[in-house]
């Protein structure tokens, strides 16, 4: 499963995990019952990945939902979020999968690790 989290933002390395768990849980419950079996008997391995702006992670969920793979955008408002924001709803993460990596690869490649 893919953790999908925005770098501008700069949220807290508690923040930034609360919305990849999130994003993974939102889009497990998207998963059909055989991808979930599969998951599971795989190890249920779990990756964050970095993105850099807000476009490139509706971008990533875009492609997400046209390869029809279980996906979720996480939508966060002002109440945890850094003061200068205005109170607006802002993508903050998205969840793929489960999935394989070659189902992933087309998606995420190209982006890194969150540090």
């Amino acid at each position: 499963m893919y953790a999908l989290v925005r770098a501008d933002l700069q949220m807290t390395a508690g923040k930034a995990a609360s919305q990849a768990g999130h994003a993974f849980l939102d889009a497990y419950l998207h998963a059909a019952p055989e991808q979930i079996k599969d998951y599971l008997s795989q190890g249920g391995t779990k990756v964050v990945l970095s993105v850099p702006t807000e476009q490139a992670l509706c971008a990533a969920y875009y492609q997400a939902r046209m390869a029809k793979l279980p996906c979720a955008l996480v939508i966060e408002s002002q109440h945890v979020m850094p003061p200068a924001f205005d109170g607006s709803p802002i993508a903050t993460a998205v969840g793929i999968g489960p999935v394989t990596r070659a189902e992933a690869k087309r998606i995420t490649r190209g982006l890194k690790l969150m540090k």
